[in-house]
């Protein structure tokens, strides 16, 4: 479970970053009272035009960034006052995430098992199932600085999976994929969601939203303009498509907003 309340988040800015946003405010405001939840055994997502506060909520979420307001609780925890004890719960992809190049497969996902004191024996099954599913057998033991885009998402989600965490976030993680690989993304977020855990991705990829999501919520601005299940959201069209209806009710906030 996660849940979300009233979260903020501002950014300071310095005298040139004011001189280039023409504005004399001495901080930027990403995300602005924001408030959701996400339960188990569902698919959550977030959509937003580039710059509408996605990724720096989720970042929120998984602890990178701390809130200048609000609360947040993963699994039980308040992951504002115990971030480390909310890590350990959660598991956290984005395709900006770097990688030790010099590793091979296997020695990166073995350190993280590590690091979460988890079994030989219990890891071994673990890297064996995602490496069935994710189709990775043949490049486990090549160093990772070698692989391919896809490749190294493949190892990235190996990371964030193998402490099996009740709560997995995903931030666009199928971008810039090929189709093999965005369908074995896609694939295991039906598995998550198969196993009890709770869900939440970001997507800029309508029919993706469509095919795994049972709850949305619509960002911009840093600002909730719709949160509710997919069932409603398709009920409550006004557009013929999910694309056309996400950009009506975008630019209807712009609207109100002049």
């Amino acid at each position: 479970m996660i849940k979300v309340q009233n979260l903020r988040k501002e950014f300071a800015l310095n005298r040139q970053q004011r001189k280039e946003l023409n504005t004399h405010d001495s901080a930027s405001v990403a995300v602005d009272g924001v408030s959701f939840e996400c339960r188990p055994g569902r698919v959550f997502s977030m959509l937003g035009p580039n710059g509408a506060g996605k990724t720096t909520t989720l970042r929120m979420l998984s602890t990178i960034f701390k809130p200048t307001e609000g609360s947040i609780e993963i699994a039980g925890i308040n992951a504002v006052e115990e971030p480390q004890k909310a890590r350990r719960k959660m598991g956290f992809l984005t395709g900006s995430t770097g990688l030790y190049a010099r590793l091979t497969p296997n020695e990166l996902i073995q350190y993280f098992a590590d690091l979460y004191s988890i079994p030989k024996e219990t890891t071994i099954e673990r890297r064996n199932k995602l490496y069935d599913l994710l189709d990775m057998h043949d490049f486990q033991g090549k160093r990772i600085g070698k692989l391919s885009t896809g490749m190294k998402q493949k190892v990235s989600i190996c990371r964030t999976m193998i402490h099996d965490p009740e709560v997995v976030i995903f931030d666009e993680p199928t971008s810039g994929l090929d189709v093999i690989t965005a369908e074995n993304i896609i694939q295991l977020i039906r598995d998550c969601k198969n196993q009890g855990k709770t869900v939440i991705f970001s997507s800029h990829i309508m029919s993706e939203v469509d095919l795994l999501c049972d709850d949305m919520a619509i960002i911009h601005k840093g600002k909730i303009l719709f949160n509710g299940s997919m069932d409603y959201f398709r009920s409550s069209m006004q557009e013929k498509s999910l694309t056309g209806e996400f950009i009506r009710i975008v630019n209807e906030s712009k609207t109100v907003e002049a």
